[in-house]
Order: structure tokens, then C-alpha cells, then sequence
């Protein structure tokens, strides 16, 4: 129990904010599980979208302070790095392979 009002008064603010952010964060990791679930099917162009949609929301809840910023950019460069490394296998498996020339 608060001992004072102003007490009270913050812990019922800070009570709103948990529920608030929760929300947020929760939005957040769904967003970056579908990109994630996208890659690793090998959809590449939906998955594309999909991170453009994580790292958005990734932005707005650092910019609103609900994750740090440096979580918020370690998340982005993990996301994007996984897509990165996908697009190179696909692109690996694309080309044909060359056959070496013999001297």
C-alpha cells in the first residue's frame, strides 16, 4: 500500500503503462517471429515485408521508450542478418555451378 498520495497516484500511472507497453512489446515479438517464420520457409519476397513491418515496429517502440534503443537495433541486425544469409543461399542455389578449366 502507498504511503502517500503522489505514491498512489504513480503507481496507478505506472500500472497503465505496464499494460500499455505489454501490448506493445508482445505486437513487437509477433512482428519479428512471422518475418523469422518467413525466412526460414524460404519466402523471401513476402519475408521481406514482413521484416520492413518488424523493424518498423522495432523503431517505434524504442522511439516511445518501451524497449531500450540498443535492443531495439541488436533485434534489427539479427532480423536482418538472417535475411541476408537467406537471400545468399538462394542466390547460391540459383546459379549454376561453373565447371572448372582444365590446364
Amino acid at each position: 500500500m502507498p504511503a502517500s498520495k503522489s505514491a498512489a497516484k504513480q503507481a496507478r500511472q505506472s500500472a497503465k503503462r505496464h499494460l500499455r507497453n505489454k501490448s506493445e512489446r508482445s505486437t513487437v515479438k509477433t512482428d519479428i517471429t512471422r518475418a523469422e517464420k518467413l525466412i526460414f520457409a524460404g519466402n523471401l519476397e513476402e519475408a521481406k515485408g514482413a521484416v520492413a513491418v518488424a523493424i518498423s515496429a522495432l523503431d517505434k517502440a524504442a522511439e516511445k521508450d518501451i524497449i531500450h534503443t540498443n535492443n531495439a537495433a541488436r533485434r534489427k541486425s539479427r532480423l536482418m542478418r538472417k535475411l541476408n544469409q537467406a537471400q545468399q543461399v538462394a542466390a547460391a542455389k540459383a546459379e549454376p555451378e561453373k565447371p572448372e578449366k582444365k590446364q
